[in-house]
């Protein structure tokens, strides 16, 4: 595994990098998390792969901040990542909850560059559960700074809460999403994040690039959700469960995640769409 660092409008984004190789998948991460929520899972897609990136988005991780964010400039920093690290030839963009929206706007706006974007759980609706959350003030209020890491990893939850989390995994994700401030220990994100980060139905069009999505069977995509994406998107989009899984799938369910993204990938090498996609835009 290597850590690499690219700037992008004056920000600089941090990415890490499993494998060698001009092809390969971009993980992206929800709201609030980073990069290290895929340290489990991107080593399993190297078979399916020669080289898996997962990027920190700006606001997120061990990358930069912004004065303002929105799914357009973070498309913007998942097609710089896979330009500098060299696998743009057809990567594929497979993003959890908030990153998924990411995902679905880089195919919006760069789908001919790519094989084609994966959205894991993601509920295109105004406002995404990290928003919601941080309105309501429920959770990712102001910053606060605790004494040591221990006490910060002590206050880690999941946003939405659910049960069945791989208790290592949990622990691992808590541990990296913390950083050394003045004064002791505080979380890696920027709060202001959350302003206006939903992606509407509206916004949703037929692309140059081929889409999955993928719900788990406790999260926050219903199955009439499911269906309104695939008619807003041509229906050309193959909806895949996840059983017994919440909406963190890489927490409670990472194998079969894995599973499924293999055999989506392994069927995308080895077939071609049905109907040739139309682009569509994305402001923003």
């Amino acid at each position: 595994m290597e850590v690499g660092e690219v700037e992008i409008a004056g920000v600089p984004i941090t990415y890490r990098s499993w494998g060698s190789g001009s092809e390969g998948i971009v993980l992206v991460h929800g709201g609030a998390a980073h990069s290290r929520w895929w340290d489990h899972i991107a080593p399993l897609l190297l078979t399916d792969a020669p080289r898996v990136v997962a990027l920190d988005l700006s606001g997120h991780g061990d990358s930069g901040r912004r004065d303002s964010y929105g799914l357009g400039v973070w498309a913007d920093e998942v097609q710089a990542v896979v330009e500098h690290t060299g696998i743009g030839h057809e990567p594929v963009v497979v993003g959890h909850s908030m990153g998924g929206m990411v995902a679905l706007a880089a195919a919006l706006r760069f789908g001919g560059h790519l094989r084609g974007v994966v959205a894991i759980d993601s509920p295109v609706r105004a406002r995404p559960p990290e928003e919601r959350a941080a309105r309501d003030r429920r959770a990712f209020g102001p910053l606060r700074t605790y004494p040591t890491r221990e006490q910060a990893c002590a206050h880690f939850r999941l946003v939405p809460e659910q049960l069945g989390a791989l208790p290592f995994v949990q622990e691992h994700i808590a541990a990296t999403s913390v950083r050394e401030v003045e004064g002791g220990w505080a979380w890696k994100f920027d709060p202001a994040i959350f302003a206006g980060i939903g992606l509407e139905p509206a916004q949703l069009a037929t692309v140059d690039c081929r889409v999955a999505l993928f719900r788990a069977e406790q999260g926050l995509v219903p199955a009439e959700m499911g269906d309104m994406i695939v008619d807003r998107m041509g229906r050309v989009v193959p909806v895949v469960e996840i059983p017994a899984a919440g909406h963190h799938v890489m927490l409670d369910q990472p194998l079969a995640l894995v599973t499924g993204l293999r055999t989506l990938l392994a069927d995308w090498r080895h077939s071609t769409p049905l109907v040739p996609p139309t682009s569509g835009t994305l402001v923003g």
